[in-house]
């Protein structure tokens, strides 16, 4: 009996070690990169359903130049939605395992990032003007602010700084932020602040250039 207790013991303990292990995979990195690429893929399929083909009452020039500032407000959306995307890879990349804190503030950030296709249509649909500008500016800075506490959280845990320093998180929010009040001297300008913001972090962080040289170097 005690030989029978032994073996049923041993064979909960195996039947419980894969379920262990499922449990702890349900915490991986992976598992939060993929999720946040599948909203993000329905952010951008959203921002793009919002550009219509004019009626046949407006000429092609005139259908064109009525859908061209959406046009390019959607391209600055797209990019700096891109960049995020691609920003996201490289601060997971850094996790072995995900926190409570991480998720929560991850989804912060994708809820912000939602709302930049609203702000799109808002600017396409209201004209460049102070409010509508403003508007985009802040949408475009809430984002910036989940970021920084994503990131932090995720150097906490990782013990590994970002790819992207901390102090271009924090001057970008100060564009983000700086382009609410100009918006209010000059919508143009308050753009252009935010085109600042996008050309900065187009440019591939330093870490990311070294290991991609450090790859392709060829072996001694």
């Amino acid at each position: 009996m005690p030989f029978a207790g032994s073996l049923s013991a041993n064979r909960f303990s195996l039947d419980a070690q894969p379920m262990a292990e499922e449990k702890t995979d349900r915490l991986t990195p992976a598992r939060l990169e993929a999720f946040s690429d599948g909203v993000i893929a329905v952010i951008i399929t959203i921002m793009v359903l919002e550009i219509h083909v004019p009626g046949k009452e407006i000429g092609d020039l005139g259908a064109l130049r009525v859908e061209l500032p959406l046009v390019l407000v959607y391209l600055l959306s797209f990019i700096q939605i891109g960049i995020y995307w691609v920003n996201h890879h490289y601060l997971v990349d850094d996790l072995d395992q995900v926190s409570h804190g991480i998720l929560w503030s991850n989804l912060a950030l994708l809820f912000s990032l939602s709302l930049i296709p609203a702000a799109t249509n808002w600017v396409a649909v209201r004209g460049i003007s102070s409010f509508s500008i403003a508007l985009y500016g802040a949408v475009c800075a809430f984002p910036g602010v989940s970021w920084m506490v994503l990131s932090t959280l995720i150097q906490r845990r990782s013990a590994t700084p970002p790819a992207s320093g901390m102090v271009k998180q924090a001057a970008s929010f100060c564009l983000y932020a700086g382009s609410i009040p100009m918006a209010l001297v000059s919508p143009r300008i308050a753009i252009g602040l935010i085109v600042i913001v996008a050309i900065l972090w187009l440019l591939p962080p330093r870490k990311i250039v070294e290991l991609s040289r450090e790859s392709n170097r060829p072996p001694i």
